[in-house]
């Protein structure tokens, strides 16, 4: 199997959309991510996958905290400004947790301390202690088949 067909395969898997934050010497660093989930609630801990070269894992090896932010169906531009596919027409404003960056009005906002980090492959995943977390009402932005979408309740199907 080749490359392009794994990763579409990978991609049938739909996914909610984050943007993951860290801040080094002063500047706020974000980037969009959906290789991210819970592991444990004693202690809580979650993890996130950064690629090698992603200019994302110095910065969270510096600063050893960093945000997960589970975005709304309607912050599909603020996950595109953080995968590099939109320019933002002014600075982007991060409100703060715990004195770790976190998108405003995201559906959850996470700050992590870093607990462990193990490379596999050509990523490493970095397993993250929540040291606190906001929670807001609404829908996630979901990716699936390299398209956003948004959630569509389905009729219930009775026996």
């Amino acid at each position: 199997m080749d490359d392009r067909q794994f990763r579409n395969a990978m991609g049938k898997f739909a996914t909610g959309v984050t943007v993951i934050a860290t801040e080094t010497d002063g500047q706020v660093h974000g980037m969009t991510a959906n290789a991210f989930m819970s592991v444990s609630l004693d202690p809580k801990l979650i993890v996130i996958s950064v690629k090698e070269d992603a200019k994302m894992l110095d910065r969270i090896k510096e600063s050893n905290h960093f945000s997960v932010n589970v975005l709304s169906c309607e912050q599909q531009e603020e996950s595109m400004i953080f995968a590099g596919q939109k320019q933002p027409e002014e600075e982007f404003q991060f409100d703060y947790l715990e004195g770790v960056p976190v998108v405003r009005n995201a559906l959850v906002q996470l700050s992590c301390e870093v607990y462990n980090e193990h490379v596999e492959g050509d990523h490493t995943l970095f397993v993250g202690r929540v040291t606190e977390m906001e929670l807001k009402d609404g829908d996630p932005l979901i990716f699936n088949c390299g398209k956003y979408r948004e959630l569509k309740e389905m009729e219930s199907v009775s026996n």
